[in-house]
């Protein structure tokens, strides 16, 4: 159970809201989301959730899935799964089964959702026996499941190449033309580190052939790369330039002509601890990471307005270390999660702004682990199909639109402060705000680094700029706290079960969903203006949104 609430005596803070003054688009950052074990992606809970997060967006959702090309059963586990759609006969001729890899495409296209196709990793019969490394083809988790020959490079780039050909002409004839054409090819994962057992040069023609194909099976696919780890590490940060660098001046080893890239994709993280007993999180690394990365990305004019794909945004690094592992990992069950979320969501907007680049994403790579423990503590948005908090300020993301509006606020840690040290010292009450036609939203979150309980802050928001002759606004105010929109709660008062009953299951479920702090409301505009005032917790996160 959450420690209780100490009565407030808290400072107050004013947060400030103009709807006349634009400072950018309101791009759909958040309806991006991925995990490794391709293979949920059929399984029970794995199309429930499909389902859940196509419907909490009015935009498309796309999905990214390791292991798409990956030899094996089909039998997915933690940090592996497999499609086997290629092997060869004992002369060496590939051979082509789409079996498996099409139940997981046309569960996304039941969903509803987008693929993002990431070309990984290598087939048993194409990965290339290394003269320094001796690993079986799959290595399991616990133990370093990405250094098996999985990650090798292949024994023949034309016959890699010709793979990536191979799987986009499927795709292009079994779901068509026009909608192949809205998703996204990415190659390959973290080449910076051991999910590449080669050079970077080698990924670089990796990269070269696996476009090459693509584009051959259809000219105007997006593809782009190349998922390097966070950029506030030099070694990862000098991976993603020189890789910039060969896009921007090399030829490509597959054809010598110059090398196509229509996105650039790269990963930010945070990095929680237990200090004191207490779960401490890093939203500076993650915000560092976007920072170090935009700044790079800036310095070439060519790539300056591509978009930035953040193809993995996260707090920290490993979805499948359940709390088990990791009792810090523990935050994924609670508000910290969601609060982090919304502190970090506007940071990356004003990261953006600031280096004047193009993000179209901030993709979390979370989502569900089949036959687990109820709140077992791993990164998803969802245990055995009952909701977890953080999904719930995702589809708060998903009801702002239009134009982000300018905010104020006394209790906000400045961005800076956020990149160098995160929020140690004072909490960061701050909002993100939207404007569309006929309607507003307000997002505010009081967010603390350091977990454990608070005084609420009373909090109230000033929003101005509501269009002459409106007199009155509905206003719908949603919460993210420890008895609103919170499963995990719920599940701690019923005692924890691991087998609920069909009855506690229902109401879990509910519990999972977004919620209303209170019944809509309408409210009397005064020159312009509407006042909301609210006693927001530690860690908690409100959405106002208003309608006229």
């Amino acid at each position: 159970m959450p420690d209780p609430t100490p009565s407030s005596n808290q400072t107050p803070v004013s947060i400030q809201v103009d709807l006349t003054k634009t400072v950018g688009v309101y791009k759909p950052i958040y309806s991006w989301f991925g995990y490794d074990e391709a293979n949920y992606t059929t399984m029970r809970h794995g199309t429930q959730l499909l389902k859940e997060l196509h419907d909490l967006s009015p935009v498309p959702v796309y999905i990214r899935a390791h292991h798409l090309l990956t030899s094996g059963n089909g039998v997915a586990e933690l940090k592996f799964s497999s499609t086997n759609v290629y092997s060869e006969d004992a002369n060496g001729k590939p051979a082509y089964d789409f079996k498996i890899f099409d139940g997981i495409f046309d569960a996304y296209k039941a969903a509803g959702v987008r693929p993002m196709v990431e070309l990984g990793f290598m087939p048993k019969d194409l990965a290339a026996d290394l003269p320094n490394r001796h690993e079986p083809y799959q290595v399991h988790y616990p133990k370093s499941a990405i250094s098996g020959k999985s990650n090798n490079p292949p024994k023949d780039y034309a016959k890699w190449g010709e793979l990536a050909r191979v799987v986009t002409a499927h795709l292009v004839e079994r779901y068509g033309k026009e909608a192949v054409l809205q998703w996204y090819f990415e190659v390959w994962n973290e080449p910076d580190i051991d999910y590449w057992h080669s050079t970077p040069e080698d990924y670089w023609k990796l990269y070269d052939f696996a476009v090459a194909g693509v584009r051959a099976a259809l000219p105007g696919a997006k593809v782009g790369g190349p998922a390097t780890t966070s950029p506030g590490n030099p070694k990862a940060y000098t991976f993603l330039n020189n890789f910039l660098e060969h896009v921007s001046t090399g030829k490509s080893a597959a054809n010598g002509k110059s090398v196509p890239m229509d996105f650039i994709s790269f990963h930010a993280k945070g990095s929680p601890k237990i200090n004191e007993g207490k779960v401490t999180m890093g939203i500076n690394r993650e915000l560092t990471d976007a920072d170090k990365g935009f700044e790079l990305v800036a310095k070439y004019p060519r790539f300056k307005s591509l978009p930035i794909i953040i193809s993995e945004a996260d707090p920290e690094g490993c979805a499948a270390c359940s709390s088990k592992v990791n009792p810090a990992n523990n935050y994924r069950n609670g508000t910290l999660y969601p609060a982090y979320t919304a502190a970090a969501y506007k940071g990356l907007f004003e990261l953006q702004d600031r280096h004047a680049v193009n993000l179209i994403s901030m993709l979390s790579w979370s989502f569900e682990f089949e036959d687990k423990d109820y709140f077992e503590g791993f990164r998803s948005l969802a245990t055995n199909g009952i909701d977890k908090p953080v999904l719930n300020v995702f589809r708060m993301f998903a009801l702002m639109s239009g134009n982000r509006v300018q905010t104020s606020s006394t209790g906000q840690v400045p961005l800076d402060t956020l990149v160098s040290t995160g929020a140690r010292k004072e909490s960061d009450v701050d909002a993100l705000a939207t404007k569309a036609e006929r309607e507003a939203a307000v997002l505010v979150w009081n967010y603390h680094d350091i977990d454990g309980a608070s005084a609420a802050v009373p909090t109230s928001v000033t929003i101005s700029g509501i269009p002459a002759g409106t007199h009155r606004v509905l206003l719908e105010h949603y919460r993210v706290d420890d008895t609103h929109s919170n499963a995990y709660t719920v599940w701690q008062t019923m005692g924890s079960p691991q087998h609920p009953t069909s009855k506690q299951y229902a109401e879990l479920q509910t519990a999972g969903q977004l919620e209303l702090l209170t019944s809509p409301v309408w409210l009397d505009v005064s020159n312009g203006q509407v006042k909301i005032t609210t006693d927001l917790p530690r860690q908690g996160t409100s959405l106002l949104h208003l309608k006229w």
